[in-house]
């Protein structure tokens, strides 16, 4: 079973036993939920192509706090995750509405009782949203001025898509969502295949796929026309459309785990810095919706404690006219300390360059100090040497619950298949915030391949302990002939202890994504005095 299968497993499980809710009519008078006076019902939505939505309404109890003159509350919409439906939010909706907010959830059309097929956040998925908002006006004790969404995962990605789309959105919170699909999907050009299937393994059991995205997981598979599902994507990108989001002036909550193997941390960075209305970014250890999980038992939660605040302090007041909290909060791994900072630019505050040396005897090349160029390192090409990127779901969460990240013991890689550099023990702790960068050349017997990138923590013992990764592909190569080749690792913040040491492994293989490295041909990695390899690291 899944990560996303067990939430579907333990959030319905955590609706059924709080009450009877879950067991409610879709239509008829409402059932009165476990706060006092507090209402739920479920309600079948229409949408213009006559696609009925499921649909849960969470309505304040009189006398609630938060109405307006008329006896309006604020709307938050809230569309449900990825294989999900519109009984994952029972305990969110519960306590917003016990906080004086109209709640309506919705399970998203193809998948479960929802009809239509699913659209991943295309078209119709955002004509929803607008929809959705439309019927809650017209049906409930809703305040047309003060509308705001949040989600998880799709849901996540479709709040950002409905601030980009409909202006009447005031306010959102996207939870491990997306800013940009294509960098999820395709970073480093790079098909991230194991995301992919996971995505399709939860999808088939729970929904109905549209001839379309049937046809864009085939080719993404097959590696075929990928340039088809790159443009699929990038209309599905809140970042395509960042300049409405800013002309709305919509406010913006995002938040996201260092691990997301399905959307990657840097794809959320990016989409940030290039918003400039009132926003918020956190970042914690976990993987992919792992650190909302316990909310959807309805136990305490940081996230999602952050995101009603976001939503009451712009839809409700609360807090006063500012938010005294920076807008930008890390959870440092692995020690779980909390920093803040003003924007993303002030994370690192310088970035060092550390060169690689040719490799020993025992095929370990120098990372910073005094590491030399004029050197070539051959590796044999698909070949896996055992660092990887973990396992979908799986690694990250390990890492947020254990501090159990994928796991190396560095003398053992074989340096047949890998290129590894070490560093002398650090004399002090270095703390590593933002995208590290490897750059080097490289010169491949096939014209078209992959390299992955992995720094690792490594402690005396040589266990090392990944701190962050990346891919990158290339294709249209003359063999034989050195290019440059430039390896952005995803972003995160790490303490690395003093007198442990930092490595940087690259090979050609990892089974979390679809790599180009024909198996059997040979790739070198090297240096030169005209262009020295080197590591990038940005420092706080």
């Amino acid at each position: 079973m899944t990560t996303s299968l067990l939430v579907t497993a333990l959030a319905l499980s955590g609706a059924l036993a709080t009450g009877p809710a879950s067991a409610a009519p879709r239509s008829g008078p409402a059932a009165t939920a476990a706060s006092p006076g507090l209402s739920f019902r479920r309600a079948d939505i229409p949408m213009k192509d006559g696609t009925v939505l499921k649909a849960d309404v969470f309505t304040p109890a009189p006398g609630t706090p938060g109405a307006d003159r008329k006896g309006r509350y604020p709307l938050v919409v809230q569309p449900a995750s990825w294989g999900q439906n519109d009984l994952e939010y029972i305990a969110q909706g519960r306590q917003l509405a016990a906080d004086g907010y109209i709640a309506v959830t919705y399970t998203v059309r193809g998948f479960w009782g929802s009809g239509g097929e699913v659209d991943v956040a295309g078209p119709k998925d955002v004509g929803d949203v607008s929809a959705v908002i439309d019927w809650a006006l017209a049906h409930t004790p809703a305040d047309r001025q003060r509308i705001g969404m949040v989600g998880l995962s799709l849901g996540g990605g479709l709040t950002l898509m409905g601030a980009a789309f409909d202006p009447r959105i005031k306010a959102v919170a996207s939870l491990s969502g997306w800013g940009d699909l294509t960098d999820s999907l395709y970073s480093g050009r790079t098909r991230h295949l194991q995301a992919a299937a996971l995505l399709d393994a939860v999808e088939t059991p729970t929904g109905r796929k549209s001839p379309e995205l049937s046809r864009m997981l085939a080719d993404l598979f097959a590696d075929r026309d990928l340039s088809k599902v790159v443009a699929w994507a990038h209309t599905r990108s809140p970042a395509t459309y960042v300049d409405r989001i800013n002309a709305h002036g919509t406010a913006v909550f995002l938040a996201n785990a260092w691990g997301d193997s399905i959307f990657n941390p840097s794809q959320m960075t990016a989409f940030y810095q290039r918003l400039t209305v009132p926003k918020r970014l956190e970042l914690r250890p976990g993987d992919h919706a792992t650190q909302e999980l316990t909310s959807l038992l309805g136990l305490d939660n940081a996230t999602w404690a952050s995101a009603r605040t976001w939503l009451g302090h712009h839809l409700k007041g609360t807090g006063g006219s500012d938010d005294p909290r920076k807008p930008v909060e890390l959870e440092v791994r692995p020690n779980g300390t909390h920093e803040s900072y003003p924007d993303w630019r002030t994370v690192s505050s310088r970035t060092v360059h550390l060169r690689l040396g040719g490799p020993d005897l025992a095929g370990t090349g120098a990372l910073g100090g005094t590491a030399g160029t004029g050197w070539r390192k051959p590796i044999a090409g698909g070949t896996d040497s055992g660092a990887d990127g973990g396992v979908a779901e799986l690694s990250g969460a390990l890492d947020q619950a254990v501090g159990l990240p994928p796991t190396v013991f560095l003398p053992l890689l074989p340096r047949r298949s890998a290129a590894v550099w070490q560093s002398a023990p650090a004399a002090a702790a270095q703390h590593l915030r933002g995208a590290a960068r490897l750059h080097t050349q490289v010169t491949a017997s096939a014209p078209q391949g992959t390299a992955f990138a992995y720094l690792y923590d490594v402690n005396a013992l040589g266990v090392g302990k990944l701190i962050s990764h990346g891919p990158q592909s290339w294709s249209g190569k003359k063999p034989g002939r050195a290019f440059p080749l430039d390896v952005p690792l995803f972003t995160t913040a790490y303490d690395l202890p003093a007198g442990h040491r930092m490595a940087l492994v690259v090979d050609t293989k990892d089974p979390l994504y679809g790599g180009r490295t024909p198996r059997g041909s040979e790739v070198s990695f090297g240096s030169t005095p005209a262009d020295p390899a080197e590591l990038a690291l940005p420092l706080r």
